[in-house]
C-alpha cells in the first residue's frame, strides 16, 4: 500500500500499518482507564482535602478524555484491519481518524501539563496514595506523548512532499520530456537525502577522497533502488513473508527436484577441493582477528589470547612486517595453528577500499597463503555498497573485463601492497618452491578472487578459495576465466552469494507481484508469517494469490505501487530486468561448491547437529535471492566452518566404509 498522505505530504507508513501499534496502545489505554476509574471510585472520599477539588476534576476529565481516545483508537484499529495491501478502498476514512487522533493530543498535553502544575502546588494536601497515583498518570501521559513524537520522527519521509505532489498530480497531462524531468528531479533529491543519511550514520569513518566517493556511490545505489517504488517497510516485510512461503511450496513440488549425478572424476575432484576448503577456511577466519575468535569461543577465547594481548612480543615481531596488534596476532596463532615465524606480514589497516590482510607460510600444504578479511567495519560496508562496475586493465585475453568497483579497488590496494612493498617477493625468497593460495570470506572472498585474477599472469599456479563470495562481482567473461583457478564455497541459502543489483531488482519485482496478488490483509500476512518462521507449517495454508480461478489483473495492479512514469516493470513480464548501465549483470567467481542442509525444513533444534551434503553448482542456481530464517546465519564464518567440518567428516567416513567393504569383498 502506498504511504499515507497527511498534511499534504507522504509518510513512511500505510493505512494498514496501524493494527499492531494501535492494538498495543489500545491495551495500554484501556488498562490505564480502568486503573484510573478504580482509583477514582475507591479514593473519591479522600479527595475532600485542601486542593482535592482540583484533583477530583482532573481525574473526571482524564477519565472522559481517555474514553474518547479509546474510542478513536478502536476505530483506527478496526479500519486498519479492513481491505488488503492493494485494496485501500475500505480504509479511505483513515486520514480523518488520524487527524482526530492527533487533535486529541492537544487536550491530552494540556491536561498532562495541568497535572504537573497541580501536583507541584504546595497547597495540595491529600492522601499520599491519591497523589502518587495521579503522579503515575501524569508520567504515563508524557511517556505516551513522547513515544508518539518519536514515532512521527521515524515515519517522517524527507521526500514526502515531492513524492506526494508527483504521485497525485500524475503524468498523463505531461509529455515524455517533462515526465522524465520530474522523475529525474525526484531521483536527484533522493540521492541527496540518502547521502546525508549515510554521512550521519558513518560520521566517524573519515572524510578522505575514497570515503567521499563511497558515500556518493552508496547514495546512488539506494536512490536508484528505492526511488521508483511507493512501498513502506511493512509492505516489504509482508512481501518477503509471502515469498518465503511461495518458495517453500515450490521446493516441496517433486517436479522442482533435480537429480545431480556426478561421474567418478567429478566426485574425486569434489573431495579434493572440499579438503582444501576445509584446510584454508581457517586462514579466512583468522583474518578477522580477535573479534571472531572471541565470538566463536565465548567461554575460553579470552583466556587463551588474554596473555597475548598483554605480552610484549617485540623480539618476535621483528621477523614480521605490518601493523598487527597483540590480541589479533594471538587469535591468528590459535586459529591457524602456525608459529609466529610462519607469518610474513600481518596488516589490520582498515579504511574505505583498503582491507586488512595477512601473508603466511603454510608448510603442511607447501603454500604461501594470502588471507583477506571480510566485512567487519563501517568502512568495509561502504566498500561493499560501492556497487557500480569499473573496467579492469588486465594482462589477459579476456574481453569485457569489469567488476564490482568497491571490491576491485580493495583488491588493487592489496595487490599494490603485495607487489610494491615486496611482501610476496620476501615470501618466495624464503620458500621459492611453494604455491601461492589466496583465501577470504565474504568481502574478503571477492577481493581475493579479483586479486587472483590480477596475479594470474605473474603467478600462473595461483589458486583461490573464496568462501561465501558476493554474486555481483565479475563480468561474465571474467567469471568464466576464473573457473580454472578459483573455487567458491557457498552454504545453504546464504544471501550474499545471491546478492547483486540485478537480483535485488528481481526481488523487488517479485515482492510487488506477490503483494499485488494477495487477498489477505497485511496484519494476517505478518501474523501468519511470524508463526511460519518460528514454528513452520504447511506453506499451502498461506495463499499468495487471489482465490476464485484465473487472475487477469491484480486489484490495483503492481503499477499502483510504482512511482507514476516509471518504466521499470511490466506486470506479467517474467524476464529478468535489464540493469542500468552503472550496474550491469555481474557473476560469482570460479567454480562453485554448494553445501546443502539435508533437513529441508531448515528448522532444526538448537541441540541437534545439522547434516550437510556437497555438490558442484552452477551460477544459475544463485540467480534468485532465497528468503528464509537462515539466509543471514548461513553467511556467518563459524556456521560455514561447522558445516564444512560436517561434510568433510561425513564424506571421509563414507570413503572409509566403502574401502572396508571392498576389502572384505576381495577377501571373500
Amino acid at each position: 500500500m502506498p504511504g499515507m498522505v497527511l498534511f499534504g505530504r507522504r509518510w513512511a507508513i500505510a493505512s494498514d500499518d496501524l493494527v499492531f501499534p494501535g492494538a498495543f496502545e489500545l491495551f495500554l489505554r484501556v488498562a490505564w482507564w480502568i486503573g484510573i476509574l478504580i482509583l477514582y471510585l475507591k479514593q473519591k472520599e479522600k479527595l475532600n482535602c485542601v486542593g482535592g477539588a482540583l484533583l477530583n476534576g482532573y481525574l473526571i476529565v482524564l477519565i472522559i478524555l481517555l474514553a474518547v481516545i479509546i474510542c478513536v483508537i478502536s476505530a483506527v484499529v478496526y479500519v486498519s484491519m479492513k481491505g488488503t495491501i492493494c485494496n485501500p478502498g475500505p480504509r479511505k476514512s483513515m486520514p480523518k481518524l488520524i487527524y482526530i487522533r492527533l487533535a486529541l493530543f492537544l487536550p491530552e498535553m494540556i491536561w498532562a501539563s495541568l497535572g504537573v502544575a497541580w501536583i507541584a502546588d504546595s497547597g495540595v494536601h491529600c492522601d499520599k496514595t491519591v497523589v502518587n497515583a495521579i503522579i503515575a498518570t501524569v508520567i504515563v501521559s508524557w511517556i505516551i506523548i513522547a513515544s508518539t513524537v518519536v514515532t512521527v520522527i521515524i515515519v517522517f519521509d524527507p521526500l514526502g512532499g515531492k513524492m506526494s505532489s508527483y504521485s497525485t498530480s500524475g503524468t498523463d497531462h505531461l509529455d515524455t520530456n517533462d515526465s522524465n524531468q520530474l522523475l529525474n528531479g525526484l531521483k536527484t533529491a533522493a540521492r541527496s537525502v540518502w547521502e546525508t543519511r549515510i554521512k550521519l550514520m558513518c560520521c566517524c569513518v573519515g572524510k578522505d577522497d575514497h570515503t567521499r566517493v563511497a558515500f556518493s556511490s552508496t547514495a546512488e545505489l539506494f536512490s536508484t533502488y528505492f526511488s521508483d517504488t511507493d512501498l513502506v517497510p511493512s509492505d516489504i516485510a509482508a512481501g518477503l513473508t509471502l515469498l518465503h512461503q511461495q518458495q517453500d511450496r515450490k521446493i516441496k513440488d517433486p517436479e522442482e527436484v533435480v537429480s545431480h549425478s556426478l561421474v567418478a572424476s567429478q566426485e574425486s575432484d569434489l573431495d579434493t577441493e572440499l579438503e582444501n576448503c576445509h584446510h584454508y577456511v581457517q586462514f579466512a577466519a583468522a583474518a578477522y582477528g580477535w573479534p571472531l575468535y572471541i565470538y566463536t569461543n565465548p567461554l575460553t577465547g579470552f583466556c587463551k589470547i588474554g596473555g597475548d594481548c598483554c605480552r610484549n612480543r617485540t623480539a618476535e615481531y621483528e621477523f614480521i612486517g605490518g601493523d598487527h596488534l597483540n590480541c589479533h596476532f594471538g587469535s591468528i596463532l590459535h586459529t591457524t595453528g602456525l608459529q609466529y615465524r610462519d607469518f610474513i606480514h600481518i596488516s589490520f589497516h582498515d579504511k574505505v577500499f583498503e582491507l586488512p590482510f595477512l601473508v603466511a607460510l603454510d608448510h603442511r600444504k607447501e603454500t604461501i597463503v594470502v588471507a583477506v578479511r571480510g566485512t567487519m567495519s563501517l568502512q568495509d560496508i561502504l566498500t561493499d555498497l560501492s556497487a557500480e562496475s569499473e573496467s579492469l586493465n588486465l594482462e589477459c585475453e579476456v574481453q569485457d573485463c569489469f567488476a564490482h568497483k568497491g571490491i576491485s579497488q580493495a583488491a588493487k590496494y592489496v595487490y599494490q601492497r603485495l607487489i610494491n612493498d615486496g611482501i610476496l617477493s620476501q615470501a618466495f625468497s624464503i620458500a621459492p618452491e611453494y604455491q601461492l593460495v589466496l583465501v577470504g570470506h565474504s568481502l574478503g572472498a571477492g577481493a581475493a578472487s579479483l586479486l587472483a585474477i590480477m596475479l594470474k599472469n605473474s603467478y600462473p599456479e595461483v589458486k583461490c578459495y573464496a568462501f561465501s563470495p558476493p554474486r555481483g562481482l565479475l563480468s561474465k567473461s571474467l567469471s568464466e576465466y576464473s573457473k580454472s583457478f578459483v573455487v567458491s564455497l557457498v552454504l545453504g541459502k546464504d544471501v550474499i552469494p545471491r546478492l547483486s543489483v540485478t537480483n535485488l531488482e528481481d526481488l523487488k519485482r517479485r515482492i510487488l507481484r506477490v503483494i499485488a496478488h494477495c487477498n489477505k490483509p497485511k496484519y494476517k500476512i505478518l501474523l501468519h508469517g511470524c508463526w511460519y518462521e518460528l514454528f513452520g507449517g504447511d506453506p499451502d495454508n498461506f495463499p499468495t494469490e487471489l482465490e476464485g480461478g484465473n487472475l487477469t489483473q491484480p486489484l490495483l495492479g503492481e503499477q499502483s505501487l510504482l512511482i507514476h512514469g516509471s518504466p521499470s516493470y511490466n506486470i506479467f513480464d517474467e524476464s529478468p530486468r535489464e540493469s542500468p548501465t552503472r550496474y550491469p549483470h555481474l557473476y560469482p567467481p570460479g567454480r562453485i561448491i554448494h553445501l546443502i542442509e539435508d533437513d529441508s525444513s531448515g528448522r532444526s533444534c538448537c541441540c541437534s547437529t545439522s547434516r550437510y551434503s556437497a555438490k558442484w553448482a552452477t551460477e544459475a542456481e544463485f540467480s534468485k535471492i532465497l528468503i528464509g530464517p537462515k539466509m543471514l546465519t548461513d553467511h556467518m564464518p563459524d556456521i560455514l566452518i561447522k558445516a564444512l567440518d560436517n561434510v568433510v567428516s561425513e564424506r571421509a567416513s563414507c570413503i572409509s566404509c566403502s574401502t572396508q567393504e571392498n576389502f572384505n569383498a576381495n577377501i571373500a
